[in-house]
């Protein structure tokens, strides 16, 4: 993956992050530098792969609002490949990533209510090979700059 180069295409990428639609001239006083520098330094990523696309997020309507939490697991070293199949099979989990530390696994877990969250995890932790699992609710999502998946051919 291709980095930024400098402090000023950091800046640059956070509030292009923030606001993919900030007119250049915006941009450029809000970094301090030309609408020129601006209009390079946008190709430039562009074109060396840092930034790779644009997309529209749409909003969720209000009672589209799941409940989300984030799962750790622990889980037998012989049984990482078997619990990691099983864990595709749950379209509760949003993400799952391996991580290093106390537990092996993390989890992003989503489901339309608390009541369903709860059950998603029981059967979460009841997968053989899960030694222990931690669970925290997110409360609230401050900002996420995750990408957002696109549709194909579109």
């Amino acid at each position: 993956m291709a980095t930024a180069r400098d402090t000023l295409d950091k800046k640059l990428l956070a509030l292009l992050q923030m606001n993919a639609r900030m007119p250049t001239s915006e941009l450029a006083r809000k970094l301090g530098v030309a609408r020129s520098t601006v209009h390079e330094r946008i190709a430039r990523l562009e074109r060396t792969g840092v930034i790779t696309g644009y997309t529209t997020v749409l909003s969720r309507p209000a009672q589209d609002n799941p409940v989300r939490a984030l799962v750790m697991l622990a889980v037998e070293q012989q049984q990482v490949r078997q619990t990691l199949k099983r864990l595709e099979t749950f379209p509760e989990i949003r993400s799952c990533l391996t991580v290093s530390g106390e537990f092996d696994i993390c989890l992003v877990v989503e489901a339309p209510q608390l009541e369903d969250l709860d059950e998603a995890l029981d059967d979460i932790a009841g997968i053989p090979g899960v030694q222990r699992s931690r669970s925290s609710i997110v409360l609230a999502t401050k900002f996420d700059r995750s990408p957002v998946p696109t549709l194909a051919g579109g």
